[in-house]
């Protein structure tokens, strides 16, 4: 928290300074064109050489004043950028807002946990997380959440983690200038569209072409320049027509190549900054490295090639001004060269377009898990198994207040499932929660809410919060037994780790209890690891036929000075306290 205070206010006072500097520039590029445009209405007037200087220096002090102006744009960009960061990790740490986006777009009610688990939406786990500011970022984190990395992979991504989370000034420059781009998944689609679409290179005729009549151009226009013939007059407005047709010629294949490419030169050109961030900084883990060094393409880093690009789709867009095109095509076929340079790069580099850009998502999804570790320096790296060990020590929920959660001890060996019992409101769904999280936590590469984890990565399977679909015309009932049929289905022939919570609620409780029975006996038939909560207290007695695999686990509530005292602490045996009857009779229910 202090170091986001200090931050914040010295990019505050930065971005004073910053504005008094962009103010004054702005004055004063108005005064140096207004003394260019007196000095040049006197010349007319009067002549004279010192006017002629005067509005020759005005006009280059104000095209330098342009530079300068342009600069200090970009850098009041940059620092409102890691002003408003700095705010909002405050904001967020001191529990006022989540000033994040919740990735609700990526919510699929049919994954294994993503609903069950709130992986996505307002207060969920991305939310927390996600600290990227372009649509690939996004879509990396949401894979990377969605997806059980192998072992090897979950190591690189931990040391990649623990170095970025130490690079804290160089992470928030990434994200500003990601922020600064305003990238959206428009634009990302639109260049991945173009880098794929099929185009075919220019004709050799039309090559040679491109060069004859702009050539033949500029030789007319030296002979009059120098005879003065007024019949090369009417063989140049006859070289400018003929341009012009051979560019309208090409002219719808220039507006294919450009189609929904609007601002996209711009949004190129932040993507080439975001690479060469990437590009200029020094990395020691394994993975950054990797990552860095697929930015080098042809002896040239990644950052120039889309720098190229961008000047070229910039350039390109000149065909939109009827003025300007006319100009710069009726005299040497402008578009058609940056068509012939456009569709020659798309051949060259499109192949890498795409993993370039994966680089900066694979960066950004790094450096949200990074600012998650580096916000929780209590948290823990687990350290991996191969061997179907699981165990946490005071674990607890990551999103849960610092100040009020509570830790519990968990191993899932010798017994590998749980049976759990506890009244409402004792802490069953959130212990369940908190032990899927932070299975989900432990195959991305994160650190995990605990203070010390020894965790073998399985894929998760959860069936606990599950809603009618009205779409498709199915009960709660129906799309748990569904939930169930999908579960068993993935445990055929893989291990994993499984969460249920209060299933067959849909149903009499006899049928209830002996259904739950046989889904227990059935999952643990697979070697599945994790746990169920139940209310049957004759599930629990499942444990006498299966000693050394079920284990039987409780939520206990005391009643102290007339009032339910939950503790939230995990013990062994079977819940024997009953809230309910209580908790109706003294709100005069009964």
């Amino acid at each position: 928290m202090n170091q986001y205070s200090a931050k914040s206010k010295s990019y505050s006072q930065e971005l004073s300074k910053i504005n008094k500097k962009y103010n004054s520039i702005s004055l004063l590029r108005l005064l140096y064109i207004i003394l260019f445009l007196g000095s040049l209405y006197y010349y007319i007037q009067n002549s004279g050489i010192i006017l002629t200087i005067s509005a020759v220096l005005f006009f280059v002090g104000f095209i330098v004043l342009m530079r300068i102006h342009s600069k200090l744009l970009f850098e009041r960009e940059i620092n409102t950028a890691l002003l408003e960061i700095n705010e909002n990790e405050i904001s967020y740490l001191e529990k006022k807002t989540i000033p994040f986006e919740n990735g609700l777009e990526f919510n699929d009610f049919h994954h294994p946990y993503a609903y069950d688990l709130d992986i996505f939406g307002e207060h969920s786990l991305f939310q927390n997380l996600n600290r990227t500011a372009t649509f690939i970022g996004k879509k990396k984190l949401a894979e990377q959440l969605l997806t059980l990395s192998p072992n090897q992979e979950i190591i690189e991504n931990q040391t990649a983690v623990k170095e970025l989370s130490g690079k804290l000034d160089w992470r928030q420059n990434f994200l500003a200038l990601a922020k600064v781009s305003q990238d959206s998944k428009a634009s990302y689609e639109a260049l991945m569209a173009w880098g794929k679409f099929p185009s075919v290179l220019l004709s050799k005729g039309a090559i040679v072409l491109s060069y004859v009549t702009p050539l033949l151009f500029l030789g007319v226009l030296v002979s009059y320049i120098f005879t003065f013939e007024a019949v090369l007059l009417s063989y140049l407005s006859y070289l400018f027509i003929l341009n012009l047709l051979i560019v309208g010629k090409f002219y719808k294949r220039i507006q294919i190549e450009i189609a929904n490419a609007e601002d996209i030169d711009k949004m190129i050109s932040q993507y080439g900054l975001l690479l060469k961030k990437i590009e200029e900084e020094s990395f020691h883990s394994q993975k950054l490295k990797d990552l860095q060094q697929k930015l080098t393409f042809k002896k040239e880093n990644a950052s120039v090639h889309l720098k190229t690009l961008s000047g070229l789709f910039s350039n390109m867009d000149t065909i939109g001004n009827l003025l300007t095109a006319s100009l710069f095509n009726g005299t040497f076929l402008f578009n058609l060269h940056v068509l012939k340079k456009l569709l020659n790069w798309k051949k060259e580099h499109s192949e890498a377009l795409e993993d370039w850009l994966d680089v900066i998502g694979e960066f950004e999804m790094l450096n949200s898990l990074a600012n998650f570790a580096y916000n929780n320096t209590e948290f823990v790296y687990p350290t991996l198994n191969t061997e179907f060990k699981i165990d946490f020590s005071e674990l607890s929920h990551p999103l849960l207040n610092a100040k009020t959660r509570v830790g519990n001890e968990v191993a899932f060996h010798p017994q590998s499932f749980m049976i759990l019992t506890g009244s409402n409101m004792s802490g069953k769904s959130t212990f369940l929660r908190s032990l899927g999280i932070n299975m989900v936590l432990s195959g991305m590469g994160s650190v995990v809410c605990a203070n010390q984890a020894n965790v073998h990565p399985l894929p998760v399977l959860v069936s606990m919060r599950l809603s009618d679909s009205l779409s498709d015309s199915e009960s709660y009932f129906f799309a748990e037994i569904k939930r169930l049929k999908q579960i068993m289905d993935e445990l055929e022939g893989n291990a994993a780790f499984v969460l249920l919570d209060e299933i067959l609620r849909g149903t009499n409780s006899d049928d209830k209890r002996n259904g739950t029975i046989e889904v227990v006996k059935k999952v643990i038939a697979h070697k599945a690891i994790g746990a169920i909560a139940t209310h049957d207290i004759e599930v629990c007695l499942t444990t006498n036929e299966y000693p050394d695999i079920l284990t039987n686990k409780c939520f206990e509530v005391e009643i102290e000075n007339d009032e339910l005292h939950f503790d939230y602490k995990l013990r062994d045996g079977i819940c024997r306290n009953k809230s309910a009857t209580f908790l109706m009779k003294k709100m005069g229910v009964i």
